[in-house]
């Protein structure tokens, strides 16, 4: 099982303006940095978590459809399932009728259940599920918590922004980032 990401986020869920408002910034000769902070919070946040923080679309990919009625979608929460492929002996992709499906896409992870699954002919990634995955369009629907935990994480990372390059964050976790992201981390057993 693979996911990739189809086209990145429209937005950030905190503004330039909410960073430099923790920071205490009134210039904005550092404006560049700040956003590509944010970016480097964002990013680890949801690959710490398997959330996407901001509505955009992804593509699961399947060798074949698991053994049972369930198929699970590690990354959310899922808002809609859009578009379901296989492939055909000539490695065609065919588009599978995905009316009737069932979609838990709040639970951790997500579950989907299809009316129908046809069989795929190509041997690697022969399924796949294109779905929009993000608590919505804007930084307003991200829960508070997660937004706070990104405010200290872009603050922590600004602190060592002459010792780590912003390609290299982030240099840092700060203290309470774990107590604010632990609701929201998937476990495992």
């Amino acid at each position: 099982m693979t996911i990739a990401e189809l086209l990145p986020p429209a937005a950030e869920p905190i503004t330039l303006a909410e960073a430099k408002a923790h920071l205490r910034l009134d210039t904005d000769e550092e404006d560049a940095l700040v956003s590509a902070l944010i970016r480097a919070a964002r990013e680890y946040l949801e690959a710490t978590t398997g959330l996407c923080l901001i509505a955009r679309p992804l593509r699961l990919y399947l060798d074949d459809w698991p053994e049972g009625r369930v198929i699970q979608i590690v990354r959310g929460p899922v808002q809609t399932i859009d578009l379901v492929t296989v492939y055909d002996a000539e490695g065609a992709p065919v588009e599978v009728d995905a009316s009737g499906h069932v979609l838990d896409g709040a639970a951790r992870p997500a579950r989907l259940v299809l009316a129908e699954k046809p069989a795929t002919e190509r041997a690697l990634n022969g399924v796949e599920i294109d779905f929009t995955a993000g608590f919505g369009e804007t930084g307003a629907e991200v829960p508070d918590m997660l937004k706070r935990a990104l405010l200290l994480h872009v603050a922590a990372m600004f602190e060592l922004r002459g010792a780590v390059a912003p390609g290299d964050q982030p240099g840092a976790v700060p203290a309470g980032y774990d107590r604010l992201v632990a609701p929201y981390r998937m476990r495992r057993l």
